[in-house]
């Protein structure tokens, strides 16, 4: 026996076992015909819209966010903000108790009287005004005596003279030439009594209307030095929002930069999230957006795209941009730092036949899915449009609405074979 078989070639016998394969597998196809329908999962292609998207994963934070902390030591006075409580700008959230500050944020108080009295003074009083107009009546008179003497001298001068005329003082006029120390001096004082005047024009003009806009300058800065000495001492909200965290207690012993509070605006949340570079040109201000939380369950919020990145970060060789997302109806379970899934509608299409993604295969560089017919799988070649996450548009092919689209088609080798 093993010399009759020897005297097949290692070739030959493997020849033999392909083609029995083959008829084994034609006779199972022929025994299970019937059969093979109900392995096939199907759905119908149907008619409707489509909404593409661009899905990405962020963290929600408020729009404005806040950590206040100490500006100086001291001892917690009060506390008048905690946890949840609703603020607004300008309030004082809590105080050092004034005995355990320092002497100069305790001064403070006392300058801030006085140069808020000095403020007052300067923008209600008159007096400044007053002595201005009149410095420049008398700058204006002193100017006008200079000129005329001075012009009057015009080279010469008049000359007085006291003789005795038989024991009786007469006067004498004669006429004369002014020296050129007589001149020189007369233009001097001339030129000074311009300048005090041009002076006394300038202050007159700055108080005229009011307080010298300088002084006022000056003043309010000394309140604003007094007032932000103050503040060291409190802490104030710097907007309108919602206590997050809140630290301090009564009693305190708190030190330049121990957290205090942290406020957030939770009327507007926001999530960055990082697109693709190859999705970010087809992403624009003003887009909806669908977001879920794994914190929220079985809830999906709305949201409206209202920043776009541009300016790509690269990291390990991707480039990515970030998009911004407004959560138009977030509510009290949305928090800050809460993981979102970020769906980004891009595209919109509507009254289109839609194809399941799962029934979609490549077959030769082309894309076909299989419609059941009589039973069998029947291969149409499609082209796609628009896709998303679970379907996809049909642009062409040879499917109608109604048509039973295999969801899990057979392969090639169950083709082969009848399966």
């Amino acid at each position: 026996m093993k010399k009759f078989f020897a005297k097949f070639s290692r070739k030959t016998w493997i020849v033999v076992g392909v083609i029995g394969v083959i008829v084994i597998a034609a006779l199972f196809a022929v025994f299970n015909q019937g059969e093979a329908p109900e392995t096939y999962q199907t759905a119908k292609a149907e008619r409707g819209d489509l909404a593409a998207v661009v899905g990405a994963t962020g963290t929600v934070r408020a729009k404005q966010s806040a950590v206040l902390t100490w500006s100086t030591t001291g001892t917690v006075g009060a506390v008048n903000a905690e946890v949840g409580q609703q603020i607004a700008r300008g309030d004082i959230l809590a105080s050092l108790d004034k005995q355990s500050l320092n002497q100069s944020v305790i001064m403070a108080e006392a300058d801030l009287v006085t140069a808020q009295k000095a403020l007052e003074d300067l923008l209600d009083s008159d007096t400044a005004r007053a002595q201005a107009a009149r410095d420049l009546d008398a700058a204006e008179d002193a100017y006008e005596k200079a000129y005329n003497y001075r012009k009057g001298l015009n080279g010469k001068i008049t000359i007085t003279e006291t003789y005795l005329d038989h024991g009786v003082p007469k006067v004498r006029y004669v006429k004369g030439y002014a020296d050129a120390e007589t001149i020189k001096d007369a233009d001097q004082k001339l030129a000074l009594a311009e300048a005090k005047l041009n002076d006394a024009k300038r202050a007159y003009e700055r108080v005229k209307d009011g307080a010298d806009p300088a002084e006022v300058a000056a003043a309010e800065a000394r309140v604003a030095a007094a007032k932000a000495t103050l503040a060291q001492a409190l802490i104030v909200a710097p907007f309108s929002g919602v206590v997050t965290q809140a630290f301090p207690f009564v009693g305190d012993q708190v030190n330049a930069g121990t957290t205090a509070f942290r406020v957030d605006d939770l009327s507007n949340l926001l999530v960055d999230v990082q697109v693709s570079e190859v999705d970010i040109n087809t992403i624009s201000v003003g887009q909806a957006a669908t977001l879920t939380f794994d914190a929220i369950i079985g809830k999906t919020y709305e949201g409206e795209v209202v920043q776009v990145g541009q300016a790509g970060d690269t990291v390990q060789g991707v480039v990515n941009f970030t998009v911004t997302v407004q959560i138009t109806n977030a509510d009290e379970a949305v928090k800050p730092g809460m993981t979102a899934a970020v769906n980004i509608v891009v595209n919109e299409v509507k009254d289109v036949i839609l194809i399941p993604n799962r029934a979609v295969r490549l077959v030769n560089g082309e894309r076909v899915v299989y419609l059941l017919v009589n039973g069998q799988p029947v291969q149409v070649k499609v082209e796609l449009g628009a896709s998303s996450d679970t379907q996809s548009v049909l642009t062409k092919g040879d499917i109608k609405a109604g048509d039973p689209i295999i969801l899990n088609p057979p392969t090639m080798n169950m083709l082969m074979f009848g399966g």
